[in-house]
């Protein structure tokens, strides 16, 4: 094992099986990232009853104390319309309050609450911080490298329509979200 935990490279023989051991190492660490993004996004949910995404929302509300939909869905990378639909969650949570901006009429802001704030500082250490500081701890021709590396298997796997945004997440955005029963 390498220090990044990772298994060294296989000597190659001549049946094959070395791009078939490639093969199966790199299903099992995509795996793995799905499977820490799913215990993080269920950690997240169960202590702070949120999702990585709408944490991420709160936090850059949080910053300023207020933020138009969209600057939000700019800095994340997300569509508007997957922004509001965040948005309308998180104010029936009572976590953010919309209000029509007193410059502009017809823009609106979005601004935090008490309960989004303490959601923030309450929430576990998002699973992307970790990843931020150790990514930006490598050299910059190994950045380079994961970077390559990650495009070319989001390629692969044919997600370059996919709206995402920079935060480790595995539900779907746009999903709805449970009404309560009663």
């Amino acid at each position: 094992m390498d220090a990044g935990g990772a298994s060294a490279t296989l000597s190659p023989s001549f049946d094959g099986e070395t791009a078939v051991d490639r093969t199966d190492q790199s299903l099992i660490a995509l795996r793995r990232i799905l499977r820490a993004t799913e215990l993080y996004g269920r950690e997240l949910a169960q202590k702070a009853g949120l999702t990585a995404v709408q944490i991420r929302v709160l936090q850059i509300v949080c910053e300023t104390g207020r933020a138009t939909p969209k600057a939000i869905s700019t800095r994340m990378g997300v569509s508007q319309a997957t922004m509001t639909a965040l948005i309308d969650r998180l104010a029936a949570k009572g976590m953010v309050e919309r209000q029509r901006s007193e410059t502009d009429r017809r823009q609106t802001n979005v601004l935090i609450t008490e309960r989004g704030r303490a959601a923030v500082e309450s929430a576990p250490d998002p699973l992307q911080q970790r990843y931020v500081k150790r990514f930006e701890a490598m050299e910059d021709w190994e950045q380079s490298l994961v970077v390559s590396v990650l495009e070319r298997v989001a390629g692969m796997l044919d997600s370059a329509e996919i709206d995402a945004s920079p935060v480790l997440h595995s539900g779907d955005l746009r999903a709805p979200s449970p009404q309560p029963k009663g």
